[in-house]
C-alpha cells in the first residue's frame, strides 16, 4: 500500500448537502445536482492543490454499503500514480482505516482525530482555493 496514514487522513474530503439526509434517494433533484456540482468544483481544486492526477469519488449509501455516518456525503480522495498497487485497494484502505478508528474511538462520542485549531487551519487553506 502506498499511502501512509497521514496522507489518507489529511487529503480525504467529504462533500455533503446542507440538509441532513440519510440516503441518496432522499435528496431532491436540486440537492442532487448541487451535491455533484459542488463535488466537481471542490474536487478540481483539491486535485490541483495536492498535485494529484486523479480523484476517487465514493458514496457509501446505507449500512450494508459501509455507510457509518447517517448523512449522505461524497468522499473526494486525490489520487497519484502508484499510490496503490491495484487501483481498487483504496476501498480496502478506507475500510481498514474505519476499523482502526472504531477500535480506538466510540465514533458516536469521540470522533476527534484532530483539534479544532488543526481543522480550522486546514479549512483556511482550502478556503483560499475558492476565493
Amino acid at each position: 500500500m502506498g499511502w501512509d496514514d497521514r496522507f489518507f487522513l489529511f487529503l480525504h474530503v467529504l462533500v455533503c448537502p446542507k440538509r441532513e439526509v440519510k440516503r441518496f434517494v432522499d435528496l431532491t433533484a436540486d440537492e442532487t445536482s448541487d451535491l455533484w456540482l459542488t463535488a466537481q468544483k471542490v474536487g478540481t481544486q483539491l486535485e490541483s492543490y495536492h498535485k494529484a492526477s486523479s480523484l476517487t469519488l465514493a458514496i457509501q449509501d446505507g449500512p450494508q454499503a459501509g455507510q457509518t455516518v447517517p448523512h449522505v456525503h461524497i468522499h473526494l480522495i486525490p489520487r497519484k500514480s502508484g499510490d496503490f498497487e491495484k487501483n481498487d485497494e483504496i476501498y480496502d484502505a478506507m475500510d481498514e482505516k474505519e476499523k482502526e478508528l472504531k477500535q480506538k474511538l466510540d465514533l458516536d462520542k469521540e470522533r476527534k482525530d484532530r483539534s479544532l485549531e488543526e481543522m480550522s487551519q486546514e479549512a483556511d487553506e482550502y478556503r483560499k482555493l475558492f476565493v
